[in-house]
């Protein structure tokens, strides 16, 4: 009896492993060869980087020491209380959580989180820069912001001993006296450190990889999640211009946000960016550049003017989104979900006769809106996105 009941127990075990298998497999979406092509595309990550061939200290162990103590520092600023992580708080995902930049420093558009800034190929929402270090010295000089002079930026270099020392073990020289120079040796440091802040795997990389494996795990992956992500590579169309790894094309687009930022003003995007970038003394085509390859300046060379740029802002990333709430360059839209509504309810005769025609109103459903979301929200890893970590090496 004994032997009858062992094997009796035995098959409702197989049984019972045998329902949650077939449990499993159900969990896990029948996603084509060609959805799982499109899904293995946005990986893998992190990403290799290989440091910024413009700016020549962007990976030295110095330099991301000196543009540490420089981010939390407001005295580069002109009243003395504003730094950079007023606006870029690693609390908040290296924002600040604010539609716009308000208190001591002022803004018109949306702080973005600082995560995975290194990749990047443009910077600011206009692409009114070229590279991080020219992206760092922008809020420097505006006065909406930090509204420093390039001669008080140098004079703190050089009056403070920490900050002496630490650009002297960085480029090798003590601050001299071009203020101009130093100033933009401020930037490519601030450049080195913002390059380490980098976030790791999120959830959605678990399950890429599980699935590129084969790998039954991939079930685990929650099913709201997978019929998120099959909007998003299928119909919705939104891996078009959030694509690859960082889950973004680099470029610029015009998704409809009003142009209108108060009575009589008006934000043209990548329109004035582009003239800006174009008579910018710190672009890639100016004396500070360290790049030596002609392929690293190509992009801003060819770079051209046109009415069709009026009201396009870069295409975000899309990581890390839970922690960068609201959203859009205005940061007028509040969470996810509102997000993913205007896209369902976009106004196509907003958008430009000549623009981006891929973008269709999507007419989600409250339930489908709620599954992109899902899906949106598992690009967000359980640790927060860090820089490198700080150097316990005295400067002398």
């Amino acid at each position: 009896m004994r032997s009858i009941g062992g094997a009796l127990r035995l098959v409702a075990a197989l049984l019972v492993l045998g329902s949650a298998a077939a449990a499993a497999a159900q969990a896990l979406l029948d996603f084509s060869a060609e959805e799982r092509a499109a899904i293995a595309r946005h990986g893998p990550w992190p990403q290799p980087w290989a440091g910024d061939p413009s700016n020549r200290v962007s990976m030295r162990p110095a330099a991301i020491e000196l543009g540490r103590l420089l981010f939390f520092d407001p005295r580069l600023s002109a009243n003395g209380a504003v730094a950079c992580a007023t606006c870029h708080r690693p609390d908040r995902g290296w924002a600040d959580g604010l539609p716009v930049s308000t208190g001591l420093a002022r803004g018109d558009r949306n702080a973005p989180g600082l995560a995975n800034v290194r990749l990047q190929r443009w910077f600011g929402w206009d692409g009114a820069q070229d590279s991080l270090w020219a992206q760092s010295l922008r809020p420097l000089l505006d006065a909406r912001e930090m509204g420093a002079t390039r001669r008080g930026v140098a004079a703190h270099l050089r009056g403070e001993p920490e900050l002496s020392c630490r650009y002297r073990a960085a480029f090798g020289a003590p601050p001299g006296d071009d203020d101009e120079e130093v100033f933009v040796d401020a930037g490519k440091a601030l450049a080195a450190f913002q390059s380490t802040i980098a976030s790791v795997p999120a959830a959605f990389d678990v399950f890429r990889d599980a699935l590129a494996a084969g790998d039954a795990t991939a079930a685990d992956y929650p099913l709201a999640a997978q019929r998120g992500l099959r909007l998003f590579i299928g119909r919705g169309q939104c891996s078009l211009c959030h694509f690859g790894p960082a889950f973004t094309n680099g470029e610029f687009a015009d998704i409809g946000v009003p142009f209108f930022t108060g009575p009589g003003s008006v934000d043209s995007g990548r329109h004035g960016g582009i003239r800006r970038l174009q008579s910018s003394p710190y672009s890639l085509l100016g004396r500070f550049s360290d790049a030596r390859d002609p392929a690293v300046r190509q992009a801003t060379e060819l770079v051209a003017f046109t009415h069709r740029n009026f009201g396009e802002f870069r295409v975000p990333g899309l990581r890390e989104l839970l922690r960068t709430a609201p959203f859009m360059h205005d940061g007028s839209l509040p969470d996810l979900h509102a997000v993913v509504r205007r896209y369902s309810t976009l106004d196509e005769d907003r958008l430009h006769a000549d623009g981006e025609r891929i973008l269709r109103r999507l007419d989600l459903s409250d339930a489908e809106i709620d599954d992109v979301v899902a899906f949106l929200g598992t690009l967000t890893a359980a640790d927060s996105p860090q820089p490198a970590p700080p150097s316990d090496e005295a400067c002398r």
